[in-house]
């Protein structure tokens, strides 16, 4: 027989403490709540303070005010900003030990998760790093493996990017295997098509684009090392579809590819009108192609480039590029709001690459998200030809989730602090 205790058995107590216990879980309708945070959401149009609540890794609720008992974890992210997790559309992540290879699984390329968290990035675009032939072998060996979301863009060559030399083969220019691979074999990973390095005329474009044409998905294309230039016009006017893609929008090489902005600093008026025409301007820093020569005049005279992205590869990140982060506030440097330039690398690049599941925080979206430390003070920021222009803002990525998972805490604010 069991005693009471204050008229009240210990069962009965027991049951009722469960009961509390079960009705405060059940209060708790979140797994994880972002509390008190400015939401950059360009999809969503917001721009002000909000909070975040995630379930299941998913966006479960995008309000101000969300109280904190409805969550199990609540992290305070009052004075930081808050994005969805940045789309880096132009990086090169098919790393391998292949003896004399280029990019296409060699070690150019770099492990994606060591580079894309720590700078608030939870999807990359790999740019034409494999081709038909060896994208399995970069599936296998990168792709699903990474916990970032790895997309890629496929080169119109069969080998990809493994020589400079393979590269120029027109008869691995194969626009029916690539257009295959992209909606039979992998058309949930495969975005795109790259055209990239070659020294000829427009054949290896042509190419691409009826491979384009073939998988209905847009071509990106690097348009250098051709001597004589070729024409930009001629690319943007004739050879090109609106919603297909222009790289490295700020190099500078005039002996090898003719520039946006000319000799004397002035933006040609064919680079609005293709802009208009749909046409597409990536930034694609990387380690050669991103020059202050080209970016402040283009500013200045009114053209922005329509997707900031890294062009991510051992030889970019550590000379002037660095990382997304940094790649941002060189934009806000140039004149960019921070909203402008947080919408260029989330809700313009999903469009682009028609992955629109990504780059926002609508509910029911996944929980990719980027939480930045908006730096203030005296900041300088280089060039891939090692000049230098000074900035008052710096962005700095303080927490990372991927699927609702923190997967980069900078200083620990999403976790307990330590008791003795």
């Amino acid at each position: 027989m069991y005693r009471p205790i204050n008229g009240v058995q210990k069962p009965v107590i027991l049951l009722l403490f469960l009961l509390m216990l079960f009705a405060k879980v059940r209060a708790q309708q979140y797994d994880m709540l972002l509390k008190g945070g400015h939401l950059i959401d360009a999809k969503n149009n917001i721009n002000e303070l909000m909070d975040i609540a995630i379930k299941d890794g998913k966006i479960a609720e995008v309000a101000p005010g969300i109280p904190e008992d409805k969550s199990i974890r609540t992290i305070n992210v009052s004075g930081l900003y808050v994005s969805p997790g940045l789309i880096d559309m132009h990086t090169h992540v098919f790393m391998g030990n292949e003896a004399g290879a280029y990019i296409a699984n060699g070690a150019t390329s770099v492990m994606p998760d060591g580079f894309t968290f720590r700078a608030g990035v939870t999807t990359v675009v790999d740019a034409g790093s494999s081709g038909w032939r060896n994208f399995p072998l970069f599936k296998q060996q990168t792709i699903d493996r990474s916990k970032t979301r790895v997309l890629a863009l496929l080169n119109i060559v069969g080998t990809g990017m493994r020589s400079r030399f393979e590269e120029q083969d027109v008869t691995d220019m194969n626009p029916e295997m690539t257009a295959y691979s992209i909606t039979k074999l992998y058309p949930d990973i495969l975005v795109g098509i790259k055209a990239a390095h070659y020294w000829g005329d427009f054949t290896q474009v042509d190419r691409a684009v009826e491979a384009g044409k073939k998988a209905n998905v847009p071509v990106m294309v690097d348009f250098g090392e051709h001597k004589p230039p070729n024409s930009i016009e001629a690319l943007f006017m004739d050879h090109l579809r609106p919603g297909d893609i222009f790289t490295h929008t700020y190099s500078n090489g005039p002996d090898q590819r003719e520039a946006i902005v000319d000799r004397k600093g002035k933006l040609k008026p064919l680079v609005l009108r293709a802009q208009e025409r749909g046409i597409i301007f990536d930034l694609g820093h990387g380690g050669g192609a991103f020059t202050w020569k080209q970016a402040v005049p283009s500013f200045n005279q009114g053209f922005k480039a329509d997707v900031v992205s890294s062009d991510l590869h051992t030889q970019s990140m550590n000379s002037g590029m660095k990382d997304m982060s940094n790649v941002l506030s060189k934009f806000m440097a140039l004149g960019a709001s921070l909203q402008d330039a947080i919408s260029r690398a989330t809700w313009s690049p999903a469009k682009v690459i028609n992955r629109t599941d990504l780059g926002h925080l609508s509910v029911g979206a996944v929980a990719d998200v980027a939480v930045f430390n908006l730096r203030k003070g005296n900041f300088g920021f280089l060039d891939v030809r090692k000049i230098r222009i000074n900035g008052d803002k710096k962005l700095e990525a303080e927490l990372t989730i991927m699927g609702g998972e923190v997967v980069w805490d900078l200083n620990g604010i999403a976790a307990k602090a330590y008791k003795d």
